[in-house]
């Protein structure tokens, strides 16, 4: 990956330290260094110490757990630099925080996906590189570039290296299909897809799987793994209908509450996930993936002004 100039300068908050090393460490560059406490009070205190004046500068945070506390530092993050002239400032947001309230399901709700980015925007914000965002078009929530990377990428990699026999690649939502396909086409796999309700959030209940599994190589495809309530009950509905073995491919692992737990106890063989958020528990059933070259790839594109699409040709 080769820089232009010696403009480039990427900065990483606290939500995934490592995750922002590794991207410096493939970039060859060295981290932008920045100071970041906490008042008292809670209060998030930033100082920039690295000279940013006319410097095209990225922003490595995701917005996860505790999404307020990162979120609001990612902001004040942004504020530092565009006071310090920053030429451009990129955030670099390999979870994005809110993107499931990115529309009105019921009256008096707000859709916070956008309140998000209109504060991102007010920050002071030039553009957005993030990954796999929960809905396609929160990337017209905003009139700045939103550059969303695809994680089958990292996924392909290793799938090729499981040389899987008969696999079927499972949407667990009809909102999934269109992910699960373009995994599917590249890895000539077939398609299926389970029919769920969801009687309350977190709560999910599936009720039909629509495809032949029966003695296949089941990869059960989502973006966000949270409770793990969604995949251990397709997982389930895949057992029961003849699935030979089933793996669970998950783009961000919030993994909240029993979420390891339910992994654990679960029929699945492994849960492969990537590092967009930084996992607080480990478990003998989750790998995780990195995404730094995908990022390290992708700034380097935008900082000499080249095609990011062609990451993802096959």
């Amino acid at each position: 990956m080769k820089i232009l100039d010696k403009k480039l300068c990427v900065f990483s908050g606290t939500s995934n330290p490592k995750l922002g090393a590794d991207i410096c460490r493939l970039l060859k560059i060295p981290g932008g260094e920045i100071s970041i406490s906490t008042f008292a009070d809670g209060e998030c205190n930033v100082k920039i110490l690295t000279n940013v004046r006319g410097r095209d500068v990225f922003v490595v945070q995701a917005t996860s757990p505790p999404v307020n506390n990162n979120l609001m530092e990612l902001l004040t993050i942004i504020d530092a630099l565009r006071r310090a002239s920053a030429r451009r400032i990129t955030a670099v947001m390999p979870y994005y925080g809110y993107a499931r309230q990115d529309r009105k399901v019921e009256p008096r709700v707000p859709i916070t996906a956008k309140l998000v980015a209109n504060l991102l925007v007010a920050a002071g914000v030039s553009r957005i590189l993030t990954m796999e965002l929960h809905a396609g078009q929160i990337q017209g929530f905003f009139d700045i570039p939103v550059d969303n990377l695809y994680s089958s990428v990292v996924f392909l990699e290793k799938l090729k290296k499981m040389k899987l026999e008969n696999p079927v690649v499972v949407s667990p939502d009809a909102g999934g299909v269109d992910r699960a396909r373009a995994l599917a086409k590249h890895i000539k796999a077939e398609l299926a897809l389970v029919d769920k309700r969801r009687p309350k959030p977190n709560k999910a209940k599936v009720l039909n799987v629509i495809g032949e599994i029966n003695g296949k190589t089941c990869l059960i495809y989502d973006d966000i793994i949270d409770t793990a309530g969604t995949v251990t009950e397709v997982t389930k509905a895949l057992k029961k209908n003849g699935a030979k073995k089933i793996y669970i491919l998950g783009c961000h692992a919030v993994l909240s509450g029993t979420a390891v737990e339910k992994i654990e106890a679960s029929a699945a063989e492994k849960v492969i996930v990537t590092n967009s958020i930084a996992l607080k528990r480990t478990s003998r059933k989750i790998e995780v993936l990195s995404v730094a070259k995908l990022f390290a790839q992708a700034i380097a594109r935008i900082h000499n002004e080249t095609s990011i699409s062609d990451i993802f040709r096959f």
